[in-house]
């Protein structure tokens, strides 16, 4: 079975507890252990110092948990968790500190890979979905990289008017994947709380999405919103046949074009159906992890700041000094209303930022939930014009909507008909049919 090495965390300390009989070349080694890097390279711990630390487990009941694992890295949720998980742990040293690195069978990656995205409890339908398109996306990167693509983790262009930027999973250089939302949400064997979790990775064991040919890239984000965005609209200038844009309703899978500054805005200031415009907190109990859960006012939502606010955040978080910012003026949408370019207007500077990630960078401390919104000026309270943004969604908005999947799995769909309706015109395929 092929395994994969995840990057786990890069630490001046490693606190690590060996649950059970691991291997450290012919030593034994169980308990509680701390590693620190040394200024020639290696690992030191309490059994040496050498190059790489490699443990193997002595049985499959073994397990290991690491302390202090910062996640949602950038985001809003971003915290320190401890969690555990099964295969190998290889400690080495990378630019001074320890890097904490899992070697794990694909299949396990993904029975934590689908209980970190979504929570242990969702259906049993939403979990084969997740565990396919994980699995999915995770073999598209693999075989890419096999094919000498390398991805460069910022793309886009600039000049003195104009800053366009978009995200691509870089090639790690030490690892294949990182464990946050960089490339899949990676939390170990700690939320797999459901035997759902196993049966739903153990039911579609090789399983991933085609088409074409090919295994499908297959993107998904938190809600769409209502309506899910096309590839291009975040990333590259490519049409992407599967990750289009539609109406995410039970009718299924219209064409909807909010690109608009007129249909954007009724589409976001309105009421709409939509698979994830669901507001059951005890049904999102369900699906959704403990830290997810505490954004609510995903499918619609607003942000206000003061003119002073807001430049402020702006000079911050651009590194451009915009003066007073005076105008937001969306110049480019999405079909689902996602701003793609977007004019900030200052006393000083007057600069096009896009696409929709970079504009969620500079609009928030952290991340704006999504780039569609709609902006209102208005008054303060102290007199000072305010700036309203009103928005949907939560993410990109392409592919898979995990609030949208998770409801359909509530509501009877299965996980064919889920994976049919967010990635249409592809094929189930067995993974080694492909390769």
């Amino acid at each position: 079975m092929r395994s994969i090495d995840v990057g786990l965390l890069l630490t001046d300390k490693a606190d690590f507890c060996l649950n059970g009989d691991f291997l450290f070349g012919t030593k034994r080694c169980c308990g509680d252990f701390v590693a620190t890097a040394l200024a020639d390279g290696s690992v030191c711990w309490q059994c040496g110092c050498s190059e790489r630390v490699v443990l193997k487990p002595t049985t499959t009941e073994c397990s290991f948990t690491i302390r202090n694992v910062v996640i949602g890295i950038d985001f809003h949720w971003q915290r320190c968790e401890e969690q555990t998980f099964v295969g190998e742990l290889h400690l080495f040293v990378e630019d001074g500190k320890v890097r904490v690195v899992n070697r794990v069978v694909v299949e396990d990656y993904l029975v934590s890979v689908i209980s970190s995205e979504m929570s242990a409890t969702s259906s049993l339908q939403l979990l084969k979905a997740h565990a396919i398109i994980s699995r999915s996306w995770l073999y598209a990167q693999i075989l890419r990289a096999s094919m000498g693509g390398d991805a460069a983790s910022v793309c886009g262009w600039s000049n003195d008017n104009e800053i366009v930027r978009w995200y691509e999973r870089e090639d790690h250089k030490l690892f294949d994947f990182c464990a946050d939302d960089h490339c899949q949400r990676y939390q170990g064997i700690t939320k797999a709380l459901s035997p759902n979790v196993k049966r739903a990775v153990a039911e579609t064991a090789d399983i991933v999405l085609e088409h074409c040919g090919s295994v499908c890239d297959a993107r998904f984000s938190k809600c769409c919103g209502g309506i899910t965005e096309k590839f291009s609209s975040c990333w590259g200038e490519k049409n992407v046949p599967y990750l289009a844009s539609f109406r995410d309703t039970k009718v299924g899978g219209e064409p909807f074009d909010a690109s608009t500054e007129e249909a954007a805005r009724e589409w976001i200031e309105s009421a709409h159906d939509a698979f994830c415009s669901v507001a059951d907190a005890a049904v999102l109990s369900q699906v959704l992890n403990g830290y997810d859960r505490e954004t609510n006012d995903f499918y619609r939502w607003r942000v206000s700041y003061t003119q002073s606010e807001l430049s402020k955040l702006l000079k911050r978080k651009s590194g451009i000094d915009f003066g007073m910012v005076e105008e937001l003026i969306p110049l480019e949408r999405g079909s689902s209303g996602r701003i793609t370019r977007l004019k900030i207007v200052g006393d000083k500077h007057c600069i096009v930022v896009g696409k929709e990630l970079e504009i969620r960078r500079w609009l928030s401390s952290s991340h704006l939930y999504s780039s569609a919104f709609v902006v209102n000026k208005n008054i303060s309270a102290s007199g000072e014009p305010l700036f309203e943004l009103k928005g949907a969604g939560w993410g990109h908005g392409v592919g898979l909507c995990q609030i949208g999947a998770a409801m359909m799995g509530e509501q009877g769909y299965d996980y064919t008909q889920i994976l049919a309706h967010y990635y249409p015109d592809t094929n189930l395929k067995n993974i080694n049919t492909l390769i």
